[in-house]
């Protein structure tokens, strides 16, 4: 094998194979869903698609976009039975439910192909970030209902690293110096209390052996990662997974995340004009499931709205060899808040927040709040960890985040000169946030309006 990649032709493939190979793929599992998927048998024929003459990924745009509320309105108790299912229940390994905060979770029945398929992404992942043979990875994700522990344990099997799962960051302090693990997975966040509880034990992040990080499960701003990186003297990479089977990741290149564009095919689209936009512009990936001819999978999708924006970087070859395109990190788009007609989301604050100035007093923990009043003025109340709120200084984080977050965003610039728009600044010593308070992942940036 080459060690340099986990599947060399695949991954290397010239972009007219590439292309050919997922037009192939599209005919097979267009026919897979004809035959297997009741939900897209009554599909077609409701909105008048002749499936035989969906023949390239270019027919795929000429579709309709489903949602995450047509998964929930085709399964219990909104039907009888789960129409996305699209294979016999003697067949489906395992069950996953996600995003139940707005109604019934979603539900999605994965083969044991299926979580062989996601290893294999996964593994492509790993290796272009130089793990291997020999590597001990911390994996400080959930292993519950959520698929991207268990697939890493997965490709750690085929890849002969070793996994320590441990699920959160809070574990004992001497994993670290028993098994000496050369890699951990988790946010950044996480990444940055284990560092700190780390120093306050007389433990050196930076000669403890780990000598890659690898941050998943949210979007983080280019600040932040040079900081973690600092922290821990080691590259840190970004990965994007879902348990509809996204699994992109960066390389060592950093400047993109790769997508497994065999396995499935990511479009970009504009809901606002209903359109799918080109490569270079920013709007909600969608996604269609891929299958190789004669695979079956647990739950196919075709033109899935994720609700997560990105854009196209690049479908040129990487530097480090593969042609599979390169995305930009995924948002939640349900994280971006609007302001006199101005986005921007938890990632813009973050940027703001980690000025490398700045971090000479904090410790990067933070929580925002946006409150609208009845004159019309909208209020963003930001609270921010210091390491000594005594010594902590507050003019110089004011002014690094003002400049930066006004940088390129003209109209809330205006607003903040004119006082309709207010930042009011808060500073707290360690644990002194209410996110403290609150059990799981907090929300940073809550809109009170």
């Amino acid at each position: 094998m080459d060690r340099s990649y986990f599947n060399t032709e695949i991954e290397t493939l010239d972009r007219g194979g590439l292309d050919a190979l997922i037009e192939e793929r599209v005919r097979y599992t267009i026919r897979y869903a004809i035959e297997n998927s009741p939900f897209y048998r009554k599909w077609f024929e409701k909105h008048g698609i002749n499936p035989t003459e969906i023949k390239t990924h270019e027919d795929l745009l000429d579709l309709p976009v489903i949602s995450g509320k047509t998964i929930q309105e085709n399964q219990p108790p909104e039907t009888n039975e789960f129409m996305f299912r699209s294979v016999g229940w003697e067949d489906v390994f395992t069950i996953h439910e996600t995003s139940g905060t707005s109604g019934t979770p979603k539900s999605f029945f994965l083969t044991w192909e299926d979580w062989v398929n996601y290893a294999e992404k996964y593994s492509r992942i790993f290796m272009s970030q130089g793990f291997g043979h020999g590597d001990r990875v911390v994996v400080c994700a959930s292993y519950g209902m959520n698929v991207g522990a268990n697939t890493m344990t997965l490709a750690a099997k085929q890849l002969g690293m070793t996994i320590i799962p441990e699920g959160k960051c809070t574990f004992p302090l001497r994993i670290i110096e028993i098994y000496r693990p050369t890699g951990i997975v988790g946010s950044v966040f996480k990444l940055l209390n284990l560092a700190r509880r780390m120093r306050a034990e007389g433990i050196d992040p930076q000669e403890s052996g780990v000598d890659k990080l690898v941050v998943g499960g949210e979007a983080f701003a280019d600040e932040s990662r040079n900081y973690l990186s600092e922290i821990w003297d080691c590259p840190v990479y970004n990965i994007y997974g879902s348990t509809e089977g996204t699994m992109c990741g960066e390389c060592n290149e950093i400047s993109g995340l790769h997508v497994p564009e065999d396995f499935v095919h990511i479009d970009v689209y504009d809901p606002h004009i209903e359109k799918f936009i080109p490569d270079g512009e920013c709007g909600r990936i969608v996604l269609s499931t891929l299958l190789p001819a004669g695979a079956r999978t647990g739950n196919l999708l075709l033109n899935y709205d994720t609700e997560d924006t990105t854009l196209v970087l690049t479908r040129k070859k990487c530097p480090c060899g593969r042609t599979h395109m390169k995305i930009m990190t995924p948002q939640r788009e349900a994280e971006t808040v609007w302001v006199e007609g101005t986005p921007f989301n938890r990632v813009d604050m973050e940027r703001c927040i980690f000025q490398r100035e700045n971090m000479n007093y904090l410790t990067g923990e933070y929580e925002a709040f946006l409150y609208g009043e009845e004159d019309g003025e909208t209020i963003l109340r930001l609270s921010m960890e210091c390491e000594n709120p005594d010594t902590c200084n507050r003019d110089l984080i004011e002014e690094n985040f003002i400049r930066t977050f006004f940088r390129s965003r003209s109209p809330l610039s205006r607003a903040y000169e004119a006082g309709t728009f207010k930042i009011l600044f808060n500073f707290q010593g360690p644990k002194g946030l209410d996110l403290n308070k609150i059990n799981g992942r907090p929300k940073r940036l809550v809109d009170r309006r």
